[in-house]
């Protein structure tokens, strides 16, 4: 028997490669002393994620701005003033806004792949930012001879192609970050700009077959930046019911977090479909506390009493830098979680044979 362990993506940067991003802002140093900041950061960050042990590693999104804004980084039809978001220790974030038609990506995710599988031999898992998370871009007055309507339809197809192209760039399995799942509740009780952020989804999910399906899973959590959160205080009551009609096959959840998890595990074992599995969070990236590998063990134990063990997984509850600026957990406190993660994953299997 067997439980899945996965990581969700990020990795805070190496200061190294901050003060390379931040030089190469300003015209201070030249693209390719980034380039190289950035391939020793990724090189060094693959070794220490292969040295946890991990079965499945990421790139630490090392050369990301940001797990949001990689498709339009640079692009011309791009500017600031978009959907500003709050955190619960009152900083924010602030996306940017499409200043005119066709909505078309900068970068695609394949290329993060790409870069990765050159360096290892351990199988990459990529993340993607979801079309409900870009479907902000678009301002509210709207965009003259560019109608919404057609923004979302070029940005499904924008999305579907950034998965196509992970999967075929030899990723083991990709993820949609979907944090602003949650978020869409606090912005709307009524559930509707949940529900319509679910079904844009499914309209890229649906691009896909049932196979490739099975390489495709789903970030859920409450946000994590400066050791923040942007909706922890939305209850999962409201969200998991309409997670799981995604058309996804892996789920991964902010769990370890939670104030009463068991709670949040009958609502997931109502909810969860038998094709479907779920990574439960059991480390969580903005406490500064490091967990044990027993008490991961334990948390695991706890998940098992409500899912099957065939569906079940074992995650961090978010990306420990999903901004590449936030530099809130360092990068030794990442890799000690992680490594407590995948032993205390393997001691649950230990004592659930």
């Amino acid at each position: 028997m067997q439980i899945p362990t996965e990581p969700i993506g990020s990795i805070p940067r190496p200061l190294y490669l901050l003060d390379a991003m931040k030089g190469a802002g300003n015209g201070k140093i030249s693209p390719e002393q980034l380039q190289a900041a950035t391939h020793k950061a990724l090189r060094e960050t693959i070794e220490l994620l292969e040295a946890t042990g991990s079965p499945v590693i990421t790139d630490g999104e090392q050369s990301k701005p940001s797990f949001a804004t990689y498709p339009v980084h640079g692009c011309s039809n791009i500017a600031p003033g978009g959907v500003t978001i709050p955190f619960a220790d009152g900083h924010t974030r602030q996306l940017p806004q499409l200043t005119a038609g066709p909505f078309r990506y900068g970068t695609f995710a394949s290329s993060y792949v790409k870069a990765a599988i050159s360096l290892t031999k351990t199988p990459i898992k990529q993340a993607v930012i979801s079309a409900s998370a870009l479907s902000l871009l678009y301002p509210q007055e709207g965009i003259p001879s560019y109608s919404q309507e057609q923004f979302l339809a070029d940005l499904i197809s924008e999305a579907a192609k950034d998965i196509r192209g992970c999967l075929e760039a030899g990723a083991a399995n990709v993820q949609i970050d979907f944090t602003e799942g949650r978020l869409a509740i606090k912005l709307d009780p009524s559930l509707k700009l949940l529900e319509q952020f679910v079904d844009l989804n499914n309209r890229v999910l649906e691009r896909f077959s049932e196979d490739e399906r099975l390489r495709i899973g789903v970030h859920s959590c409450p946000g994590g930046d400066h050791d923040s959160t942007h909706s922890a205080d939305i209850d999962y009551d409201e969200l998991l019911p309409r997670l799981f009609q995604l058309k996804a096959t892996n789920f991964y959840i902010q769990l370890a977090s939670e104030r009463d998890r068991p709670q949040v595990l009958g609502l997931v074992r109502a909810n969860l479909g038998s094709k479907q599995r779920i990574f439960v969070g059991v480390t969580d990236p903005i406490n500064p506390r490091l967990e044990t590998a027993e008490e991961v063990c334990s948390r695991v134990l706890e998940a098992a009493e409500f899912i099957p063990l065939h569906q079940l997984g074992t995650t961090d509850d978010c990306g420990f830098s999903p901004f590449g600026d936030d530099v809130s957990t360092s990068r030794e406190l990442a890799f000690l979680k992680i490594r407590a993660r995948v032993s205390g994953t393997a001691l649950a299997v230990e004592r659930l044979q």
